[in-house]
């Protein structure tokens, strides 16, 4: 065999072993009845609820952020985000979390805001150390 078919064939393989990897990470967008009925790891897109409260303690736990998220359908659940809170957190229009459901609450692996700025949309993202 020629170096150039054995260097073609390493390059596949590799092409081959970044697709898989990158499909598995492939998630559909939901709402919490959705996320509920499936169990699987998806997308969730909703506003904080501002007159529930926030848990967060850094002196305690800087890893672990607790909030009530309203989804597109109007429904409220509470999230477990096991990062640190990002800051403008309150400010945040729109918040893209990816993760699963876990009874009645929502685990997050990943968060995504969408905050509002002067001059242009502004997007924070955050990754769960479990994630």
């Amino acid at each position: 065999m020629k170096r150039t078919h054995i260097i073609a064939i390493a390059i596949v393989a590799v092409a081959v072993g970044i697709l898989i990897s990158a499909s598995k990470d492939v998630t559909t967008y939901a709402n919490f009845d959705q996320a509920m009925v499936s169990g699987d790891r998806v997308k969730l897109v909703g506003q904080l609820v501002k007159d529930q409260p926030v848990e967060y303690n850094p002196e305690k736990d800087p890893n672990y952020l607790a909030f009530y998220l309203r989804d597109n359908a109007g429904e409220v659940k509470r999230v477990i985000l096991r990062a640190g809170k990002p800051q403008d957190f309150e400010r945040s229009e729109q918040i893209v979390l990816t993760g699963q459901m876990n009874g009645e609450t929502f685990e997050a692996a990943d968060m995504l805001l969408k905050c509002p700025s002067k001059y242009k949309d502004q997007e924070i993202y955050v990754r769960s150390e479990k994630g």
